[in-house]
């Protein structure tokens, strides 16, 4: 069997749909498929979105690029050219079984193009409210067409997955009915409590300060800014020595967050998710996140599986795994004061850091992958199987009337 996936974001890049895209491919090729990926092309050879790069391990994929340029004021994201015919010419030499488009613009839709030009179903992803984030950035008006052709993309698949409950329910909104929640993992076998490191804290001169950790984009729809006031209040009652913030990330809103932090913040960058990030997770005391943009939350799925309490607004994908006073505190959205007061009550209860990281690996301990890749790959063999059956019937049709 042979799947195709056209998506705009691939790595280097790293975010929520680069992860899952790519354990996804790895996912399904350990499972017998054969897989090549449709990508914008960066910047330099040796970067990874070039023709037949490595994809984990020795696992191998093709990936055709396209030509791209840097995103407005975010050089790290790429904006492909349509290149419709290119895209046409790949899916036709390929030959894939089923096409999914991880991403609803350019390469995603051109593909679902393309796929549709030669009869092979296609299934999409849906990893973001586009819709709120016009909002955000100041683009309202153009909110509601962005949603209108979000739901109209995803209305013409055979099978869309999204990775929560909540963003299952805006594609109901949207009159998308072929809806299937997937997608909610966390890699268990990186991501672990015996991560933790003695050396590193030192490197990062926490010492015994309590250590909380952001990880992510550092851009606006994240409200990274909230963490950052909030641990400014904190500090202020209790002092900065005691206490670090740790944000690994990178953005178009790094230079305005390091001039909004206050004394005790620690700015790292992006940080390799293999190498590096794990450990970092596992050696800070608490994760603290303020998104209310989130369709799943991966972030927080990592910092529970390398034993953080999360701090978090229960909005949106975050909401299903995050459990007050169970494995994380939880605080209304925007609200820096109480943010502050979460993270007081974090770094001074006696106990309460280990007991909720407790609930915090048992929450992340039943969200393996195996499983979700598992479900992926019977998915893809039910909608190819549904796609052969109107087939069969046309040609049984015509043997009749033979």
């Amino acid at each position: 069997m042979r799947a195709l996936y056209c998506t705009d974001t691939w790595l280097p890049q790293v975010n929520g749909v680069t992860v899952v895209t790519e354990r996804s491919v790895r996912g399904l090729m350990a499972r017998g498929w054969t897989v090549d990926v449709i990508a914008p092309r960066y910047p330099r050879p040796d970067m990874l979105s070039q023709t037949g790069v490595a994809v984990g391990g020795s696992s191998r994929v093709v990936v055709h690029s396209v030509p791209s340029v840097a995103a407005p004021r975010y050089p790290e994201l790429r904006i492909a050219f349509p290149a419709p015919w290119r895209i046409n010419a790949i899916v036709r030499n390929f030959a894939p079984d089923i096409v999914h488009c991880a991403t609803e613009f350019t390469i995603g839709r051109v593909g679902m193009w393309a796929a549709a030009r030669a009869g092979i179903p296609v299934v999409t992803s849906y990893h973001t409210d586009f819709g709120r984030y016009a909002q955000l950035y100041g683009f309202g008006r153009a909110g509601r067409w962005v949603e209108q052709y979000v739901g109209a993309m995803h209305r013409a698949a055979a099978r869309t997955f999204t990775p929560s409950a909540a963003a299952k329910s805006a594609l109901t909104r949207l009159d998308v009915s072929s809806v299937e929640v997937w997608g909610r993992g966390v890699d268990l076998a990186t991501f672990r409590p015996d991560r933790r490191s003695a050396d590193l804290r030192a490197r990062l001169g926490l010492q015994g300060a309590f250590t909380f950790l952001y990880v992510g984009r550092l851009a606006r729809e994240k409200s990274v800014h909230v963490v950052l006031k909030a641990f400014r209040l904190l500090t202020e009652r209790l002092g900065h020595k005691t206490l670090r913030l740790v944000v690994a990330g990178s953005g178009p809103e790094e230079l305005t967050l390091r001039e909004l932090a206050p004394a005790g913040t620690v700015f790292l960058g992006n940080l390799d998710r293999d190498r590096e990030l794990p450990a970092l997770y596992a050696t800070a005391d608490a994760f603290a996140f303020a998104s209310t943009t989130e369709t799943l939350g991966l972030v927080v799925l990592e910092a529970m599986a390398s034993g953080l309490p999360v701090i978090a607004t229960p909005s949106g994908g975050v909401a299903e795994h995050l459990r007050d006073d169970v494995n994380g505190l939880a605080f209304p959205a925007g609200d820096i004061g109480a943010l502050a007061s979460a993270m007081h009550t974090m770094a001074t209860t006696a106990g309460l850091r280990e007991r909720l990281s407790a609930g915090a690996i048992e929450t992340a301990g039943r969200l393996g992958w195996e499983d979700e890749l598992d479900r992926l790959d019977a998915a893809y063999r039910d909608v190819c199987a549904q796609a052969r059956e109107p087939r069969r019937l046309a040609a049984g049709l015509r043997l009749d009337k033979a």
